[in-house]
């Protein structure tokens, strides 16, 4: 599995349709017509996101995939009296993070409006504190492209509180091998699931298990993958971002194998036998610990799900923010899962 080309052409698509938490029904369409494009079945779960079953040999040990297509956003808080609005935040992320970013505001009648989420101290002729004043939900608003000044022409345009804010991807792929976009977190590892399991249906490659691939979409406020689990599954294998810092091992160049994150270590045997599958295949690989982050497979052991569960992905650099990865990362990544899918279960 070596496709990096078609799967940074996913990743383009993917995070080019707007899909905060909430409001993933687009985007969870397009990856269903792509399974479905491999004669693959799907169904939609009733939270909103997309199961696919692959056939395995072994029809009593089940896999489970997933990587979440939901991504950080936000909602219409207030409608202030100049016409502004007021946000509130979906998932975790940092006001200073998309100040000065365009965006998207959905109404519920299906219109979009664009915008730019600014500052309200932002014009430094005018407010003495604009480089100091707060990054929060008091100061952030959004400036809509349209003639409005107070409150009465913005809900004439249909917009009202609990609209959905999205925010512009700025998509860029360099000479270089880097992606740059937001929501690389977690749409480049859907892409990654996606291109895997058209490379297994094109060589018609039985599986030793049958495996489950969710495509979750409520991962960012925590519930994403914590359910529609078959009771025959006993290894679950979250696929999202590592995280690159001060004192992390994971970089944008190799796959970030996590052994421990803020829910606790992830399962130690699962764990070595990715690491030892990756040595076997000579896919290059960091073993990691994530300070601050939680993903589907720890929200299912939370749930209380008899599994053993691991998690990998590429390597994200600044995350929740202005992310970037390189198309390496995203090949061994892509080898991992191939490889692990092909793999016998581990037996502890």
């Amino acid at each position: 599995m070596n496709e990096s080309k078609e799967v940074v052409n996913l990743i383009k698509e993917l995070v080019s349709i707007p899909s905060p938490s909430g409001n993933t029904d687009k985007v969870i369409t397009y990856v269903d017509e792509f399974f479905k494009g491999l004669g693959l079945e799907t169904r939609r779960n009733r939270k909103g996101g997309l199961l696919v079953t692959v056939e395995g040999e072994n029809k009593d040990r089940h896999r489970f995939l997933t990587a979440h297509v939901d991504t950080l956003g936000a909602m219409v808080k207030e409608i202030k009296p100049d016409g502004r609005l007021k946000l509130s935040m979906i998932g975790g992320f940092r006001w200073n993070h998309v100040e000065g970013e365009y965006c998207q505001i959905q109404t519920a009648e299906g219109k979009v409006y664009s915008g730019t989420i600014l500052m309200h101290q932002t014009s430094v002729h005018v407010y003495k504190e604009a480089g100091d004043a707060k990054r929060d939900e008091k100061n952030i608003e959004v400036r809509i492209d349209e003639r409005v000044s107070n409150e009465e022409e913005v809900r004439s345009l249909g917009i009202s509180v609990g609209d959905f804010v999205s925010f512009d991807p700025r998509v860029e792929i360099t000479e270089s091998g880097f992606v740059k976009s937001r929501h690389l977190d977690d749409k480049a590892s859907v892409a990654l699931l996606m291109e895997v399991v058209k490379t297994i249906k094109n060589e018609g490659t039985t599986l030793p298990h049958t495996t489950h691939f969710l495509i979750s979409n409520n991962e960012e406020i925590g519930y994403g993958g914590n359910s529609n689990i078959p009771a025959e599954t006993e290894e679950y294998l979250a696929v999202d971002m590592g995280a690159i810092g001060d004192g992390q091992a994971t970089d944008e160049y190799t796959v970030s194998i996590c052994a421990k994150d803020s829910s606790g270590p992830y399962h130690y045997e699962l764990r070595k036998h990715l690491e030892q599958l990756a040595i076997k295949h000579e896919i290059e690989f960091k073993t990691d610990i994530y300070p601050f982050y939680g993903s589907d497979a720890s929200a299912a052991i939370r749930a209380g799900f008899d599994v053993k569960h691991a998690l990998i992905g590429p390597g994200i650099d600044a995350s929740h923010a202005f992310e970037r990865t390189h198309e390496t990362s995203l090949v061994h990544t892509g080898q991992l899962i191939y490889q692990y899918l092909k793999s016998e279960m581990t037996n502890n």
